[in-house]
C-alpha cells in the first residue's frame, strides 16, 4: 500500500524543488565523466532528475507508487528528449540493473532515504555503481519540524485533530531512525563522506501550505477522514492571520551527504 495514497498530484504541485546549489553540487560530481548515468531512488515526482538531467546521458528512476511515477514521467519525458529514461516501478530494495554491465555514476535519494531499508539498499548499490560513483542522501526538515510562530501553530492544529504523535502515512506514527544517516553510510561500502549544508529560505501562501500538507505523510487528507474539510478551513484561517503582515517564511537547511568508496 502506498505511504502517500492519492498524494502524487499535490506532491507535484506543492513540494519545493531541488535547491539550485544542490543541483550544482550533484552535477559537479560527474564533471568529466563520459556519458554519466543517474540513478534516482524514491524519485517521487522526478524533482531531482528534472533539476540535473542536462548533465546525464541516461537516467533511471525508482519509485514504488504508480501515481508518483505517472507524474514523474509526464514531467521527465518532454525534458529528456532523446536521453534514455528507465522507469522502475518498485521499492529501492528491489531495483535490478536494466542491462548487463549497468553502472550508475551518481545515485540520489532526496527526502526518501528514511523510508528505505538503508543498509540493504547501500549493499545493493555496491553492485550497480561505477568504482568512483557518488551516493547523495539529501533533504531538509518539513513544515512539521520547522520552528517559527506560524509553523508551531500549524503543528499544534494538526495535533489537535490527529493526536500528539507525528503520523507517518499508512504506517501509523513516525519513528525516529535509530541511527544517523552518517553512521549508516560510514558502515557501508560508501564510507568516505562529505557533508554540505545549504541554507534555504522559502515564502509560502496559505493556499500553498494547504497543498503541501496534502502531499505529506503527517497531514494527508486520508488521515483526517470526514474531518478533513473542517481541518482545511481552520488551517486556512490560522495561516491567513499569520500571513496578514507578510509572507509565511520558512528558513531551512538542505543537507547533502555525498558518500563514495574509500
Amino acid at each position: 500500500m502506498p505511504l502517500f495514497p492519492g498524494a502524487a498530484s499535490a506532491y507535484a504541485a506543492f513540494r519545493p524543488g531541488l535547491p539550485e546549489a544542490a543541483a550544482t553540487l550533484l552535477t559537479d560530481t560527474v564533471q568529466g565523466t563520459p556519458r554519466p548515468v543517474l540513478l534516482d531512488l524514491g524519485t517521487g515526482t522526478g524533482q531531482v532528475p528534472a533539476a540535473v538531467h542536462q548533465a546525464f546521458a541516461r537516467i533511471d528512476v525508482v519509485e514504488p507508487d504508480q501515481g508518483m511515477i505517472d507524474e514523474a514521467t509526464a514531467v521527465l519525458r518532454p525534458l529528456l528528449g532523446d536521453t534514455p529514461l528507465g522507469v522502475h516501478h518498485c521499492p529501492a530494495e528491489d531495483f535490478t540493473a536494466p542491462y548487463p554491465g549497468y553502472r550508475a555514476n551518481l545515485v540520489t535519494a532526496a527526502r526518501a532515504f528514511h523510508w528505505m531499508s538503508q543498509a540493504e539498499v547501500l549493499r545493493l548499490l555496491d553492485g550497480v555503481t561505477a568504482p568512483d560513483a557518488a551516493v547523495a542522501v539529501m533533504g531538509e526538515g518539513s513544515l512539521w519540524t520547522a520552528r517559527s510562530p506560524w509553523t508551531d501553530a500549524l503543528r499544534e492544529l494538526i495535533q489537535s485533530y490527529l493526536g500528539e504523535e507525528r503520523r507517518a502515512g499508512t504506517q501509523g506514527t513516525y519513528t525516529r531512525p535509530r541511527r544517523r544517516y552518517e553512521e549508516v553510510l560510514a558502515d557501508s561500502p560508501f564510507s568516505r563522506l562529505e557533508e554540505h549544508a545549504l541554507p534555504v529560505s522559502r515564502r509560502w501562501t496559505p493556499e500553498q501550505v494547504i497543498g503541501y500538507l496534502a502531499s505529506t505523510s503527517f497531514a494527508a487528507p486520508s488521515l483526517f477522514g470526514e474531518r478533513h474539510t473542517a481541518f482545511e478551513t481552520e488551517a486556512l484561517s490560522l495561516l491567513g492571520r499569520y500571513a496578514a503582515n507578510g509572507p509565511l517564511t520558512e528558513d531551512a537547511v538542505f543537507t547533502v551527504l555525498l558518500a563514495r568508496r574509500p
